[in-house]
């Protein structure tokens, strides 16, 4: 009996791979939450980490922050 179902998908495995196969973008954009985990989160740690690079370069040559 368990040999019969192999291969055999369910309904909704079908329904939710013709509508990924539906839409034309990149394949880590094509759910509906994918932009925000794939493009804004990345965006905001680059972002934050090149502002914290560009203060440390700041005071580096400016000299402020030095412990005595």
């Amino acid at each position: 009996m368990a040999s019969e179902n192999i291969g055999k998908l369910p309904e909704w495995v079908m329904e939710r791979q013709k509508a990924f196969q539906s839409v034309h973008r990149l394949t880590h954009l094509k759910a509906p939450g994918d932009r925000l985990t794939s493009v804004i989160i990345p965006g905001l740690l680059v972002a934050t980490g090149l502002s914290l690079m560009g203060r440390g370069v700041y005071h580096m040559a400016t000299g402020q922050g030095l412990k005595a």
